[in-house]
């Protein structure tokens, strides 16, 4: 099969490119999928420096096919596989989980003892075809595009689980959201609007603020115009947001916690410029704010998101589709951070 192999780290070009490799085969519990469509995630130009996402299950060495998300077909079944057959239209939750632990029994599998995740601590789907366990896949009804449900897995599911479930917004809320032209940003400013929010989307440059405001977003601002506080306090008299959904870490705590209202919640799900912030504690507990952490959506946050994604009351954003061989280029749009969106890959 085709996949696209990291051999190495450095630039794109040094630690990927899309060669042959075996095909695998399922062992018992396992499926193999024949992808269709894939996605790139930052984590993606994270693994260019030998960075990794969580997981106690160590990383296997290089080469290792990368990606978490997918939609494909089911090419075949390993011994103990039931309820499936080839040719069946799946998609499946990136986590790997044991189901027996205590969190796994709280229906949190991905706070797992033993947690990792497709496209780290296994082969993922940016190849042809993966495998992946049985218990992890979900049906996908005939007629719904491929390629908007390969995007549920990762932002989508990570920015409900932000906001439904640990934030828990509520209609007619403010929700101030970072990073608003990513996987998780965009899904947030969707997800917001879905829940009765008015919605301030914070990007970096014109065009992606004309897009942010054309997905629903109620205001957006440009961070390299003005200072993203500021224009929180202003957009709400001074009052301050509900809520903020912040991925990007040390360089914007600080402003994200203070740009809350009494009471408000700030949900956190990475660290992109860095994981030490320079905060006041005052600030947060003065004023009776909440930190939550939100790294990924459990089965349940997953299903939702993609129930609401085969019925359209979600729609996916996506910057470009590329075939796999095609994937350098993408990983330079993540890496210039000239995207808007997710970006797809066909296989």
């Amino acid at each position: 099969m085709l996949a696209a192999l990291q051999v190495g780290h450095g630039t794109i070009e040094e630690a990927f490119r899309v060669q042959e490799v075996p095909t695998p085969a399922p062992g018992p519990g396992e499926v193999l999928v024949r992808v269709r469509f894939t996605t790139l995630n930052r984590k993606d130009v994270f693994a260019l420096r030998g960075l990794t996402g969580p997981g106690i299950r160590p990383r296997p060495p290089l080469p290792h096919v990368n990606g978490g998300e997918f939609m494909g077909e089911i090419a075949a079944l390993g011994s103990g596989v039931r309820g499936w057959s080839p040719g069946d239209r799946v998609t499946g939750f990136g986590a790997l989980y044991c189901g027996e632990c205590e969190y796994c029994q709280m229906g949190e599998q991905t706070a797992c003892l033993h947690y990792g995740l497709l496209g780290e601590q296994v082969w993922g789907a940016h190849a042809e075809y993966v495998v992946v366990e049985g218990k992890t896949l979900e049906r996908v009804p005939d007629g719904v595009d491929g390629a908007l449900v390969a995007c549920a897995g990762s932002g989508y599911n990570t920015a409900w689980r932000m906001l439904v479930t640990a934030a828990r917004v509520q209609p007619g809320e403010t929700v101030l959201i970072l990073g608003a032209s990513g996987g998780v940003g965009t899904a947030g400013i969707q997800i917001g609007k879905l829940a009765g929010c008015r919605v301030i989307a914070v990007v970096g440059g014109a065009w992606k603020v004309a897009r942010a405001l054309e997905i629903g977003a109620d205001h957006a601002v440009d961070h390299t115009r003005e200072d993203f506080l500021e224009a929180a306090r202003r957009i709400t008299g001074g009052r301050g947001v509900d809520v903020v959904l912040d991925p990007i870490g040390a360089d914007t705590w600080r402003r994200s916690i203070n740009a809350l209202r009494m009471f408000g919640r700030m949900a956190i799900c990475g660290a992109t410029s860095g994981d030490a912030p320079d905060i006041s504690i005052r600030e947060v507990y003065q004023s009776h704010r909440q930190i939550l952490g939100a790294p990924k959506g459990n089965r349940t946050d997953f299903t939702n998101v993609l129930r609401c994604i085969c019925d359209g009351r979600l729609a996916p954003v996506i910057h470009a589709r590329l075939p796999l061989m095609e994937m350098q280029r993408g990983l330079h749009m993540l890496q210039d951070r000239d995207f808007f969106g997710k970006v797809v890959l066909t296989v």
